[in-house]
């Protein structure tokens, strides 16, 4: 038996559009898994293969987890939900998070979605006894001066991990997440495409590289295998070392 055998199972992957998200949903997809990733825009066409996107083998559906609504009305087509990942994300640079419109964005996005999307899919979740997945991020494990918006909804992640944990075990539920490091992807341009920027970042990294999306997969594939079985409410960090 091959406990990363995923054959049979229905994943969703919530901003699997790119980045993380995208690696993950490739990672269960090449594994067996059904897959069904989410994005913002409305076809795949409109995302770049050089931004982190490969849509080969999954299902895409378009969700803007900004607006409750839209959350609400998602109905994707799955007969059933082994493993619901939740890797949305926003950030707004240039201090764009001090102005209470971005702090309320990126906190809408970031966390509040994340319990929207957690309780709509709980039914499913339940009855498969299935796995959810948290991304959050090591920006809460220390301050982010220019972001108190990300940093603040990245650590609120991590607590709603732990509780949704507690909360949903006697369900059958498995809740734990992941917390990665610095990853080159779209997100991250404004320091991994300045030089200068990337070279101060990777000195202060033991491994002295960036993640990658697929290193983050393998903790998603953990954690949701029979291999992580009496894993609860854990956040993984998957760092380089970079928070030592």
């Amino acid at each position: 038996m091959n406990d990363l055998d995923f054959g049979g199972q229905q994943m969703l992957i919530v901003g699997g559009s790119s980045g993380i998200g995208n690696g993950i949903a490739q990672a269960f997809r090449t594994r067996g898994a059904k897959v069904c990733v989410t994005g913002t825009r409305a076809q795949t066409s409109d995302y770049a293969p050089e931004d982190g996107s490969d849509f080969g083998g999954l299902t895409y559906a378009q969700l803007d987890v900004s607006k409750p609504q839209a959350i609400e009305a998602f109905a994707p087509a799955l007969e059933r939900l082994d493993v619901l990942v939740l890797a949305q994300g926003a950030v707004i640079y240039r201090r764009g998070e001090f102005a209470m419109d971005g702090f309320r964005h990126v906190m809408e996005v970031n966390l509040i979605s994340l319990m929207a999307c957690a309780v709509k899919f709980h039914p499913l979740l339940k009855a498969s006894s299935g796995k959810l997945i948290i991304v959050s991020s090591t920006a809460a494990f220390h301050a982010t001066k220019g972001n108190p918006a990300y940093n603040a909804s990245k650590t609120g992640a991590m607590g709603l991990t732990r509780t949704l944990a507690q909360a949903w075990a006697e369900d059958g539920i498995r809740v734990n997440g992941i917390a990665p490091g610095l990853v080159d992807t779209k997100m991250t341009k404004v320091t991994t495409a300045n030089p200068k920027r990337l070279a101060g970042a990777i000195e202060g990294i033991p491994m002295r590289r960036l993640g990658t999306p697929q290193e983050m997969a393998g903790a998603a594939l953990f954690l949701a295998s029979p291999l992580s079985s009496y894993v609860l409410g854990q956040t993984l960090v998957v760092d380089g070392g970079l928070i030592l």
